[in-house]
């Protein structure tokens, strides 16, 4: 017969709430990592298969890593970019080895005008032509011509995680660029001039590859750009469109 008996005893009250507060913190923790993780590697997946890719070499494993492991610590709010000063939405810093040329910006009379996009449900959002800021505006970069006349016009806009995606907003305006296709929609108005574009060319490039901004002088091109994967200003999109038709709007 047995001397003793062990009767287990049960968790305590206390023991159960922090278990649960710590299965909790676990769960939102998770799905905080792939709210952030999840558009940046589906696009990864979407831009190897259907859009060009443009780089002069591939990116390593250790860096897609590390900047990986960077967007989860900004999550946590911890900066641990390789450059902490870096602000995108300043359009200079987007091309860092290119300098706008002001004598070509000066001869331009139009400082601003409007561009509608019906896939993404944008409309008349203001291009400053060589400014700076992309959180108040979209940015006619590096010009030398305007929409209409023959050449490149180069029209950056910001991007950010799908979930932040807002078409009024600046600061995300451009997210969904990358569900274009050929033959889509690009409307420009300038003053009462009316001009439409046909996407015919979108590819990913790194931010050395300029070629991107140079002038082409026997058509009427515009070229959108935003930064990939979203969230990110790992690579640029390009989007670019020639001109179809215009018309005066009265």
């Amino acid at each position: 017969m047995a001397l003793y008996a062990y009767k287990k005893e049960k968790n305590s009250r206390r023991k159960k709430i922090i278990y649960k507060i710590s299965t909790i913190s676990i769960l939102i923790g998770a799905t905080l990592l792939f709210w952030a993780l999840y558009p940046v590697i589906s696009f990864e997946l979407y831009s190897k298969l259907f859009i060009n890719q443009d780089f002069s070499s591939p990116i390593p494993f250790s860096t897609i890593k590390t900047k990986l492991s960077n967007i989860e610590n900004s999550i946590l709010g911890i900066n641990t970019s390789e450059n902490e000063n870096t602000d995108l939405t300043q359009a200079s810093l987007w091309f860092p080895t290119v300098h706008q040329n002001k004598k070509d910006q000066n001869k331009i009379f139009i400082k601003e005008y409007y561009l509608s996009i019906p896939k993404l449900n944008i409309t008349n959002a203001k291009v400053k032509v060589g400014g700076e800021d992309l959180s108040k505006s979209l940015i006619h970069y590096f010009p030398s011509s305007l929409p209409g006349e023959k050449g490149n016009v180069v029209i950056f806009g910001h991007s950010t995680l799908p979930q932040l995606y807002d078409t009024k907003d600046y600061k995300t305006i451009f997210t969904y660029l990358s569900s274009l296709s050929n033959n889509d929609i690009v409307k420009i108005q300038v003053r009462d001039e009316i001009y439409t574009y046909k996407v015919n060319e979108i590819f990913v490039i790194k931010p050395d590859k300029t070629s991107v901004l140079d002038k082409i002088p026997d058509e009427s091109y515009i070229t959108l750009i935003t930064c990939v994967p979203p969230g990110t200003y790992w690579n640029r999109l390009v989007v670019r469109a020639k001109l179809s038709n215009s018309s005066i709007d009265y």
